[in-house]
């Protein structure tokens, strides 16, 4: 623990209220989050320039339900956490005897941050978390804050205005510094610490650490190896510079060139649609395309790699720890974008690095990115015939096309900005289709009594939706220029392309990964991905002779189309 002392010996400092706000400043460097989040990113109103974010944190549980909902399962997860908690607290020393009288307090506390919380279908609607205040009304909320003093502790300066995204649970923050004494916020803080670095000290944290987040709640039966442990860490550090070693072994130019005119070839069906779209009215669709034209694209790698010069990475035989080298890092980043926190908004950086196996759309730089990693097998192999790759990689790039176009894209115009360009009727068109596919998702069990909550996963599922759909369209394209490709192995190429989005979604879940796939992520897990959006698509019909009394058969009126 020898490492993480410093800090802990922050927390024992720890006398009055003023102090405490200086410690959750050091921590918010350190890439911590006690009580609540501090953070810079580009304004939702204006995405050419930075806005300082507070936002609710603090839970060592993956979401507000986790600490809310009644059934067996959860009730006895929390119970097991309580006790990871006393667990962690004796390996540490900070606590013996009264281990676990510490481990029910500290979890009250987080508690209630939990029942002050928005859960993350709360938190996708964006209008809803955007609170600009005037950093002198800030006491409004939290009185016996002394905000001027915390912003100075972060180094952050001429700032007037701060967007508060949970009011209501900063109102808590208040209740919870003058509800609970000194020794109890001490006592959450260094649990605070010692989870957030859990991970990175002795062999016997790491195991206890593995033990409730890698098995209770994930399902994993054993730790990954030392070595892929630090080569992930290292991956999310300075992730581009190895990034760069990364394209020159596996993205040739080829490749590039047939994943642009996919891109190209899917933007245009995505045009068609729009103008061929029956629930919208001209003068809305004229925005949207308007939108769609000034979408960028970015394939294989940015054109201007991170700049690591400033970060200093230090050898144990130089006197630093792993764990040191972590902090600095976290250091590193938190001192970087404070650096351009008065600048333009840089809209070349990327958000993933080359070797990410994913994609993105930015709403905030209506952007499509495709790293590198994504543009292999099985999404994608320059390669294979046409129907593999549409069926792969177009409905990925279709999918992230929508996505400027689902429940939260859509409240973005072409240049970033959070802006209302819809009318009314055409608003109130799309979200009735994007209900009727809130109720389709709802419907799938993913476990015993365990539904897919369909407005959690409304944006991905409208991604997906869509997607298919896109690449359909532009794989049909695709044969009007080039011609057909024939049957192979017996399969049709309209077969080949749905298989091949099956394909890519294959996914075997352990319950406890799939319970917390189900409650945390925005993303349905990939058997619903695989199935789900095909059951609305008429070609799939057609491709695979669908009939009434199949697994997969929906009666067409329940069919649902939004792009």
């Amino acid at each position: 623990l020898q490492p993480i002392m410093p800090i802990i010996e922050k927390v024992n400092a720890i006398e009055n209220k003023s102090q405490l706000l200086d410690f959750l400043a050091y921590q918010t460097k350190l890439g911590g989050g006690a009580f609540f989040a501090f953070s810079i990113f580009p304004d939702l109103m204006n995405s050419d320039v930075y806005a300082s974010y507070l936002s609710q944190d603090g839970l060592g549980l993956p979401d507000k339900d986790y600490y809310t909902k009644n059934d067996a399962a959860s009730v006895e997860l929390r119970e097991k956490y309580q006790a990871h908690i006393a667990r962690m607290l004796r390996l540490s020393g900070f606590y013996t005897d009264d281990a676990d009288a510490k481990s029910k307090a500290i979890f009250k506390l987080e508690n209630q941050l939990a029942i002050a919380s928005m859960n993350r279908t709360q938190m996708r609607n964006l209008p809803a978390m955007y609170n600009p205040y005037p950093v002198s009304d800030l006491p409004k909320l939290t009185p016996s804050v002394d905000w001027p003093r915390y912003f100075e502790q972060l180094g952050v300066t001429d700032v007037d205005t701060v967007v508060v995204m949970q009011p209501e649970f900063m109102k808590e923050i208040e209740k919870v510094l003058t509800g609970n004494d000194l020794e109890g916020w001490k006592d959450y803080l260094r649990w605070n610490v010692l989870n957030n670095f859990a991970g990175y000290l002795n062999k016997e944290m790491v195991d206890a650490n593995f033990d409730f987040y890698g098995r209770e709640l994930s399902g994993t039966t054993e730790i990954r190896p030392r070595w892929k442990r630090v080569l992930d860490n290292t991956n999310s550090a300075v992730g581009e510079a190895i990034g760069k070693l990364y394209v020159d072994q596996v993205f040739p130019p080829e490749a590039k060139a047939t994943a642009q005119e996919m891109v190209n070839n899917i933007l245009a069906a995505m045009g068609e649609r729009i103008r061929n779209l029956d629930w919208m009215t001209d003068s809305t669709k004229e925005k949207a395309l308007e939108k769609l034209a000034s979408f960028k694209v970015k394939i294989g790698y940015p054109d201007k790699w991170k700049d690591y010069s400033a970060l200093v990475i230090n050898r144990e035989e130089e006197g630093t720890s792993y764990v040191g080298n972590v902090m600095s890092t976290r250091m590193w980043r938190y001192q970087d974008r404070l650096s351009k926190m008065h600048d333009p908004v840089d809209k070349e950086e990327w958000g993933m690095t080359p070797q990410t196996v994913n994609a993105y759309y930015s709403p905030l730089n209506n952007e499509i990115v495709f790293p590198a990693a994504i543009l292999q097998p099985p999404f994608f192999d320059f390669k294979v015939d046409a129907p593999i790759n549409y069926g792969g990689i177009g409905a990925v790039i279709g999918h992230e096309i929508s996505h400027g176009f689902d429940d939260n894209g859509s409240r973005f115009d072409s240049h970033g900005n959070m802006v209302n360009w819809w009318s009314d009727e055409d608003l109130k068109n799309f979200k009735g289709r994007g209900e009727k596919l809130v109720a389709q998702f709802d419907a799938y069990e993913a476990l015993d009594s365990l539904f897919v909550n369909g407005q959690l996963t409304l944006g991905e599922n409208i991604g997906d939706l869509g997607g298919v759909n896109l690449a359909w369209d532009a794989l049909q394209k695709y044969f009007e220029k080039y011609g057909k490709t024939p049957s192979i192995d017996g399969y049709t190429p309209e077969q080949r392309f749905f298989m091949s989005w099956g394909t890519i979604w294959r996914t075997k879940f352990r319950d406890e990964a799939l319970r917390t796939q189900v409650m945390t992520n925005p993303h349905s897990p990939g058997m619903y991905r695989a199935n789900g959006p095909l059951t609305n698509i008429d070609a799939f019909y057609e491709a695979f002779d669908v009939k009434p009394g199949d697994g997969m058969y929906k009666p067409k009126e329940e069919r649902v189309v939004i792009w």
